[in-house]
């Protein structure tokens, strides 16, 4: 028989997208609890209190409530600092969706407030817990590919492209270098926990239909510390498309999702590949790799098991987010310890 675990409570800044999707995947958790919710639109209260849960509008308020044990931030990207720092002073740990910040500074004197405070800090990276990257990382883990030569990958879809004109996802300030805050953020968060620090990169944007600010296509090309190289895009207006193919010396591996990490069902194939051998294919059912992620979380706080997602590669993954931004605007390479 297995023993509930007990309860883990939190509070979740902001009822947008994601902080709507976090809410539902939690709402059946076993030991995972959302105490309520705080949403200062009063236009999406009516939604809150629909799933039984608390609306507070005023930040402070969860924070001084004993039965609360983390705040989750879903809130818009430039705000994310003051309010890790907020939360980790009351004795709060934060998870924090990407960005963690939008430069590595900020990123730095976040993961510092939580060091000072003693609180644990999450990350919202959830493709690391996919089933196929956890086979990837493990075959390049025992060097199944050979050397590493190259790696591939992208991550686009349409789901933003409707959001209204004026909106924070559409400026430039918010959120630098097209799709990188959405999705490229995990593309490189993938790549770093792959293959370590990067050592430089070029970047470039284009606006292709949307007319945003920020541009709705963003494409990377990247030199590893370790001497692999990689290139990773991001669009904004096209349909759902996630793929990830790293190039060995004896074998390349190619994983491509048939949906998005918010949406159940769907598959994902894993071709290996290796010469004067018949292909290989392996299918992953999804898996909620959200919950498993925000597990992690909660396992880290309670001191029960070490957070996969170290404080360095949370930095260096913000320090590739600057780069980025600063090569779309230059159009040259960066070097990633100018960050």
């Amino acid at each position: 028989m297995t023993i509930p675990e007990p309860a883990f409570t939190v509070a979740i800044a902001g009822f947008g997208w994601w902080g709507r999707h976090i809410a539902k995947r939690l709402s059946d958790h076993p030991w995972l609890r959302v105490a309520g919710i705080i949403e200062p639109n009063a236009a999406n209260h009516a939604d809150i209190a629909a799933m039984g849960l608390t609306v507070w509008t005023d930040f402070s308020v969860p924070l001084a409530l004993p039965e609360i044990d983390a705040v989750v931030l879903t809130t818009p990207n430039k705000l994310h600092e003051a309010q890790i720092i907020e939360v980790a002073a009351a004795g709060k740990h934060v998870f924090c969706e990407k960005p963690l910040g939008l430069t590595a500074d900020s990123a730095r004197r976040s993961v510092q407030a939580c060091a000072d405070a003693g609180v644990q800090l999450g990350i919202g990276h959830e493709r690391r817990y996919e089933p196929a990257m956890l086979a990837l990382r493990e075959a390049l883990e025992k060097e199944e590919l050979g050397t590493i030569m190259h790696a591939e990958a992208t991550f686009s879809h349409d789901k933003l492209s409707n959001v209204p004109a004026g909106d924070w996802r559409t400026s430039k300030e918010v959120c630098p270098a097209a799709g990188m805050t959405a999705m490229g953020i995990h593309l490189s968060d993938l790549l770093l926990s792959f293959f370590g620090p990067v050592r430089a990169l070029q970047a470039f944007t284009a606006d292709r239909i949307l007319g945003w600010e920020t541009g709705d296509v963003v494409t990377v090309q990247m030199q590893f510390e370790a001497g692999m190289t990689a290139t990773f895009s991001a669009i904004l207006k096209t349909p759902h498309f996630i793929r990830m193919h790293v190039y060995g010396s004896d074998r390349w591996i190619e994983v491509i999702n048939d949906s998005h990490p918010d949406t159940p069902d769907g598959k994902v194939r894993m071709m290996t590949a290796e010469t004067g051998k018949d292909m290989r294919e392996d299918i992953y059912d999804w898996e909620d790799s959200v919950s498993a992620n925000l597990e992690a979380f909660a396992r880290a706080a309670r001191g029960e098991a070490p957070y996969p997602i170290s404080t360095d590669e949370m930095i260096q993954n913000i320090q590739i987010l600057e780069a980025v931004a600063k090569s779309a605007e230059t159009g040259q390479v960066v070097l990633l310890s100018e960050i």
